[in-house]
């Protein structure tokens, strides 16, 4: 289970850093790359790591760690309602709002969900499997190396492989299987980390062996 979770991580940030370029090139001939697009963007992109961080932490705390997995999983399956993403070009052909709340209402539209979701997934599992009894589960922390390239290697992957590549819709559709590959990896530790106590004990003490 240590390489599902590293590659659930993995997998998790690279669909967060592969979606915010493509959703770029979507809006971006609707409304120009003016700097009101981007940064009211990147504010989109941060507020929702922001909540989605709040979210890990307090939502476990509140209803506990076992009921907030299933609570996440099940947040995981209803983003899927928002995909593959759906360009609201009615939203942003209208000149009745505001250029900013154009931007938010379809970011928010578009991504809002499965981002936010996705966002909480990096806290969610290394809290998971910390939670495991296992010897590696004492100092989770490796679990950020899994993440950190993730991260990378969805920065590095759009630009030099996916957009010179893919058309637009073709890049929407490989995005999806990413994100259907992703909440399987998902469900896999939610159901590892929800086994009976008393399994895991006999586990534990089959691989420790009796106490002497």
């Amino acid at each position: 289970m240590l390489f599902v979770y590293s590659i659930t991580l993995f997998v998790n940030a690279a669909l967060l850093f592969i979606i915010e370029p493509m959703v770029a090139k979507m809006i971006l001939p609707l409304l120009g790359g003016g700097p009101s697009v981007w940064n009211t963007s990147l504010a989109f992109y941060q507020a929702c790591l922001l909540i989605g961080y709040s979210y890990a932490h307090f939502g476990s705390r509140w209803l506990g760690t076992r009921r907030h997995a299933l609570l996440h999983l099940n947040l995981m399956l209803a983003a899927l309602l928002l995909l593959p993403v759906v360009l609201p070009v009615h939203w942003f052909a209208s000149r009745s709002h505001h250029p900013v709340n154009v931007v938010l209402g379809g970011l928010t539209t578009m991504i809002g969900l499965p981002f936010l979701a996705m966002s909480a997934g990096a806290p969610l599992l290394q809290k998971w499997f910390a939670s495991c009894r296992k010897s590696a589960a004492r100092d989770p922390y490796f679990l950020y190396a899994a993440s950190n390239a993730g991260s990378i290697a969805g920065l590095l992957a759009y630009p030099l492989l996916l957009e010179p590549t893919f058309s637009l819709g073709r890049q929407n559709q490989l995005w999806f299987f990413g994100y259907l590959a992703l909440l399987i990896l998902m469900a896999l530790c939610v159901l590892y980390f929800l086994r009976p106590l008393s399994a895991v004990g006999e586990t534990s003490e089959r691989v420790e062996g009796p106490n002497p």
